[in-house]
């Protein structure tokens, strides 16, 4: 299922037409700038995306990461200083044996040529898993956890990388620490948008 009309700013499909973005996010917009999602987490892509994420199969990862290059290269969008993956605790993953996110963003980097940053956000604390939480009890886990150990990011466009956005929510705590660090234009690229 292709995300082929998606609003920019929280990459939810949109019926098509001129307007880029949706309704929650013209009344409320989101602290990161865009979202790029060319995917929407349904059947076949939940399938593998999981069997990416949950049984480390680097082949589906490959996959992915090329669909989302392809988006990247096909919708115009300005190239970012730095590709920065959405960053796991080391307890997860230790027991997952993979980030997705840096899976996904060590590929991009090199098919698009971009530096990537993989040890300078960090996860400060072991939080409980997403799945099954509310938006709120989401925000409420992950409040605080990410910070910026790197060089000042002053005015820089950068991208988080990750596998699926659903609420937005770890989206939104990274930026919030890159904009700590100065950040300037942030945007998300995943590979799928969940649809609730």
């Amino acid at each position: 299922p292709w995300n082929q009309y998606a609003c920019q700013g929280c990459g939810l499909p949109l019926p098509g037409g001129d307007d880029p973005r949706c309704g929650a996010c013209l009344a409320r917009p989101a602290i990161y700038d865009a979202v790029l999602s060319p995917l929407v987490f349904g059947f076949p892509v939940n399938r593998l995306i999981h069997r990416f994420k949950f049984q480390a199969d680097f082949a589906y990862g490959r996959v992915l990461a090329d669909i989302l290059a392809e988006q990247v290269r096909s919708s115009g969008t300005d190239v970012p200083a730095l590709l920065i993956p959405v960053p796991m605790h080391r307890w997860r993953l230790l027991r997952r044996g993979l980030n997705p996110a840096f899976e996904l963003s060590n590929r991009l980097a090199a098919v698009l040529d971009i530096p990537l940053a993989i040890h300078d956000l960090r996860r400060t604390r072991h939080t409980p898993a997403h799945s099954g939480l509310t938006a709120s009890h989401r925000r409420k886990n992950l409040k605080g956890a990410f910070e910026w150990r790197g060089a000042s990011l002053k005015g820089q466009h950068l991208a988080l990388v990750d596998d699926v956005i659903t609420t937005g929510t770890p989206i939104a705590e990274c930026t919030r620490a890159l904009r700590r660090a100065g950040a300037g234009t942030l945007s998300a690229w995943v590979c799928a948008r969940a649809v609730k």
